[in-house]
């Protein structure tokens, strides 16, 4: 697969909804603030596009506008995650308010309704993208026992003909609210109307929109009943088990102290792995030993930006790592401030225990890959599956960890 372009950092939210069928039940707030599970029901909606990678949001308001204000001042001040707002003059539909944003936009950007969430991985809309580089919107795409809530998409392929409205009940393919779009569609939506009905239907007609089936925990908040499920639902849908990657040897050729983005050479089927565990609604880690700072060959700046570039890289592919830890110390390092013994360091289970503190992961279920003894020995201090890699395909290697993470048999 060849990369259409960058795999986009701007997450878009449309929060400016009415929410009329919610009634009595918003008590003043826009639909997206509504409480679920004790927080604002955006700030699910926030922890996903952290853990995607995206490092900028925008949102776009309208009515009651000054409580989305409120909650942007709430959020802790974060340097690589930054939330900011534009507000709409005046009602101008989810299409209007995507054109009065466009000056805001970036030349790719992923959308979100603001009342729904789909967990599934995101950044595979970058992959249907690349196998459809005439589409302008790629769109996730449900498929529910009962569409007549939300009208039915046509699809052939993985390209998107038309939308049916809503109408009698019965199964079908439904718009599942998270879509990677071109700024193009922005700037050619109407001053007003709305996105789904009006600019959707104009750009299927061309033949410019994609789509892909996509499995995952999927609710819409936007009527009563389902907003009393949201409650218990939605925070017991964020735990899941985990995919611990060692990283040299495992994502990548360990050539000996590899710091540099040019000297990283990705083993055969890793980045179709990390993709793997993504697309199979895991957690996906790397837990990696890095004694070249305590020996002085590197420092961790080299580290992080390594690391970055292996982000930039899988995100282009559509996958991700939703974090990473590395351990700089070892006993015997030439850098004073390093040379010292540390849990985190592999057969220390400390960077899997500290990844687990951080994220809601379900250590019962979750496994490691790794190509040294001292990884198999980390997992087993830290309760989890391993299983040791020997060379060949990644994805091939990874099968039944992904299965066992699963609970497939």
């Amino acid at each position: 697969m060849t990369p259409k372009g960058p795999a986009p950092s701007q997450c878009v939210i449309l929060v400016g909804g009415l929410g009329t069928r919610l009634g009595d039940r918003l008590a003043g707030l826009p639909k997206p603030l509504v409480p679920v599970g004790g927080k604002p029901f955006l700030d699910y909606l926030l922890w996903h596009a952290r853990r995607f990678g995206f490092s900028r949001v925008l949102l776009l308001a309208g009515h009651r506008s000054e409580a989305i204000v409120n909650f942007i001042e709430s959020l802790p001040e974060d340097p690589d995650f930054q939330v900011e707002l534009v507000v709409e003059p005046q009602p101008m539909g989810t299409g209007g308010a995507l054109r009065f944003a466009a000056d805001r936009l970036d030349e790719r950007f992923v959308l979100l309704n603001g009342d729904s969430v789909f967990d599934f991985n995101w950044l595979d809309l970058v992959s249907v993208a690349a196998r459809n580089p005439d589409a302008a919107a790629v769109l996730s795409l449900r498929r529910v026992d009962d569409a007549s809530r939300f009208g039915v998409v046509d699809l052939d392929g993985e390209v998107i003909r038309g939308f049916r409205e809503r109408g009698d009940a019965g199964g079908g393919l439904i718009n599942g609210g998270v879509y990677l779009l071109d700024r193009s569609v922005a700037e050619g939506a109407p001053e007003k109307g709305s996105f789904e009905a009006e600019v959707l239907p104009a750009l299927a007609a061309r033949g410019k929109v994609a789509g892909r089936p996509q499995q995952g925990f999927f609710l819409d908040i936007g009527i009563p009943d389902a907003l009393d499920a949201a409650q218990a639902l939605v925070p017991g849908s964020l735990g899941r088990p985990a995919i611990f990657f060692d990283r040299d040897g495992v994502l990548n050729i360990d050539h000996g102290y590899v710091h540099k983005p040019e000297d990283f050479e990705w083993t055969p089927g890793a980045i179709a792995a990390v993709k793997a565990a993504n697309d199979r609604g895991l957690f996906a880690f790397l837990v990696t030993n890095q004694a070249g700072v305590a020996r002085g060959y590197y420092d961790e700046a080299a580290v992080r930006a390594l690391h970055a570039h292996v982000q930039q890289t899988l995100r282009a592919h559509g996958a991700h790592l939703d974090d990473i830890r590395h351990c700089p110390h070892h006993p015997e390092g030439a850098v004073e401030a390093y040379a010292k013994a540390c849990d985190w360091r592999k057969p220390g289970a400390g960077m899997i225990l500290d990844l687990a503190a951080r994220w809601p992961v379900d250590l019962g279920r979750s496994q490691l890959i790794g190509d040294n003894p001292t990884d198999i020995q980390a997992a087993e201090a830290a309760g989890i599956g391993s299983r040791l890699y020997q060379g060949g395909d990644l994805l091939d290697a990874l099968a039944p960890l992904l299965d066992r993470a699963c609970g497939a048999p």
